[in-house]
C-alpha cells in the first residue's frame, strides 16, 4: 500500500513541464510588471523635474544682463524699507480711507520699485568690480549700460534718469567725465557715486560713497548716519527745517584723522535734498543739511531725495571745473531760436531726455557732433541750464550718501534701501 501511495504521488514529465511553465509565466509577469511600474515611476520623475524646471525662478546673471521685468513674472516689484510715522501720524497706520488710497496707487509705487530694483542690482555689481586704476569713462558706461540692459530701456517709458555722478575728493556733486577725459580712479580717492533710474518718469534717485582706503570710514560714517537721521525725522507735516537740524547734529559729531591731521567734520550748508516730481528731478522744495532752512513742510504723497554731503573742508561748494550735465528747464515755454543747429540740438533734447539731465557723452552716443556752440546758445536763450561741478576747497573730502523717500498715506517707504545701505 505504501508503494501504490507513493507511485501515485510522483509527478510525470508533463506535469513537471506544465509546473515549470507555469512558474516561468508567473516571474515574467512579475518583472514585466515591475518594469511598467519602473517606468511609470520613472516617467512621474520625468513630469515632476520638467514641472520644477518651469517653476524656478530666473537667477541674474555675473555680470548682470536679464531685463528685471523678466525675474519678477509676476510683475510685482519688492517694496522697500518700511517706517511708521511718530506720534502725531500714528492714526494713518490703521486708517482703512488711507489703505484704500494706497491701493489706488499701488500701480505708480510699483513702477518707482522697479526702477529701485534696478538700481540696487546694478550698484552690486559696479561695487563687485570697483578697483583703483579704472578708467573713470569705463566705469561710467558699465554702470550705464547695465541699466540700461536691467531696465529694458525704452524711451522716455524707462532708462537712466540722469548722468552718473563719480565726484572725486573735493568735488561734492555733478562730475562726469566728457568724452575723451583719462581721470583714473585712484586707492586714496573718495568717489560719490550718485545715479538714477526711471519707469514712466518715477525717478528714484540715490548714491553711495567709495573709499579704499579704510583712513576715509569715519568720513563715510558721518554722511550715511546723517542721511538715515533724515530719513527717520522727515515725515507728513513735518517742517524742512527740523530734518535740516537733525542732520546737522549728527553729521558733525564725528571727526576724521587724514594723514595725521584731525578734521571737525561739516554739513555743506549750500547743498540739499530735495522733492522730486515726475520727470522732475528738483521739484521745488529743499531739504537742508544744516539747522535754519525753510519752515515748509511735507506732504502726504511726496516724493523726496534724502542725501547729506560731510566735508573736510569749508562744508560750502562753488562752481568749477568743466561742465558735464545739462538739463532742459521744466517749465520753459516756447522761445523762438535762430539757429538752426540750435532747433535740431533742442529736438534731440526734447525727443531723448524732455526734462531729464543728461551729459555730453549722451549726446555723443547719439550721435551729434559739433554740437558745443548749440547747446550754449540753447543755455544762453534760458532753455537748458547748466550745472557745473560743485567743489568745496581744493585738498578736502567729501563723502555723500542718498536715499528716496515716500510718504506713503499710511507709513514711509525707504524706496531705494538695500542690503548694502
Amino acid at each position: 500500500m505504501a508503494s501504490e501511495n507513493m507511485s501515485s504521488e510522483i509527478p510525470t514529465e508533463e506535469t513537471l513541464n506544465d509546473n515549470e511553465n507555469e512558474e516561468v509565466s508567473d516571474i515574467s509577469s512579475t518583472v514585466q510588471k515591475g518594469e511598467d511600474e519602473g517606468t511609470e515611476v520613472s516617467k512621474k520623475k520625468k513630469k515632476k523635474n520638467k514641472s520644477k524646471k518651469k517653476k524656478d525662478p530666473l537667477k541674474q546673471t555675473e555680470p548682470p544682463s536679464i531685463p528685471v521685468i523678466e525675474l519678477f513674472p509676476s510683475g510685482e516689484f519688492p517694496e522697500g524699507e518700511i517706517q511708521q510715522y511718530k506720534d502725531a501720524n500714528l492714526w494713518r497706520t490703521t486708517s482703512e480711507e488711507k489703505r484704500e488710497l494706497e491701493r489706488l496707487e499701488n500701480p505708480m509705487y510699483n513702477s518707482v520699485r522697479q526702477a529701485a530694483e534696478v538700481h540696487r542690482q546694478v550698484r552690486k555689481y559696479i561695487r563687485s568690480i570697483l578697483k583703483p586704476g579704472m578708467l573713470m569713462t569705463d566705469l561710467c558706461e558699465t554702470l550705464e549700460n547695465t541699466v540700461r540692459k536691467l531696465i529694458s530701456e525704452n524711451g522716455l517709458q524707462a532708462g537712466i534718469a540722469f548722468p552718473t555722478g563719480c565726484s572725486l575728493n573735493w568735488v561734492a556733486a555733478h562730475w562726469t567725465p566728457n568724452t575723451g577725459d583719462k581721470t583714473v580712479l585712484q586707492y586714496d580717492d573718495v568717489m560719490k557715486l550718485d545715479f538714477g533710474t526711471h519707469i514712466d518718469g518715477r525717478i528714484v534717485d540715490c548714491a553711495f560713497t567709495v573709499a579704499f582706503n579704510p583712513m576715509f570710514d569715519p568720513l563715510l560714517e558721518a554722511s550715511r548716519e546723517a542721511t538715515n537721521t533724515g530719513i527717520k525725522e522727515s515725515g507728513i507735516d513735518v517742517r524742512l527745517c527740523d530734518v535740516g537740524a537733525a542732520i546737522q547734529e549728527v553729521m558733525e559729531s564725528y571727526e576724521v584723522e587724514i594723514n595725521g591731521k584731525v578734521f571737525q567734520v561739516k554739513s555743506i550748508r549750500n547743498l540739499n535734498g530735495h522733492s522730486v516730481g515726475r520727470y522732475q528731478i528738483h521739484a521745488g522744495k529743499s531739504v537742508p543739511i544744516v539747522k535754519g532752512g525753510e519752515q515748509t513742510k511735507m506732504e502726504e504723497g511726496e516724493f523726496f531725495a534724502i542725501e547729506t554731503f560731510a566735508s573736510t573742508g569749508k562744508g560750502y561748494v562753488r562752481e568749477d571745473l568743466e561742465c558735464s550735465h545739462y538739463m532742459k528747464n521744466f517749465d520753459v515755454g516756447h522761445i523762438p531760436l535762430r539757429l538752426p543747429r540750435a532747433k535740431q540740438l533742442l529736438a534731440t533734447i526734447n525727443k531723448n531726455f524732455s526734462t531729464l539731465a543728461f551729459c555730453r557723452r549722451y549726446l555723443d552716443r547719439l550721435g551729434e557732433t559739433k554740437y558745443l556752440m548749440a547747446l550754449k546758445n540753447l543755455c544762453d536763450s534760458g532753455i537748458v541750464q547748466p550745472y557745473p561741478p560743485l567743489c568745496d576747497v581744493k585738498g578736502s573730502y567729501v563723502s555723500q550718501f542718498e536715499h528716496t523717500v515716500l510718504l506713503r498715506p499710511t507709513c514711509k517707504e525707504v524706496i531705494s534701501r538695500g542690503d548694502d545701505y
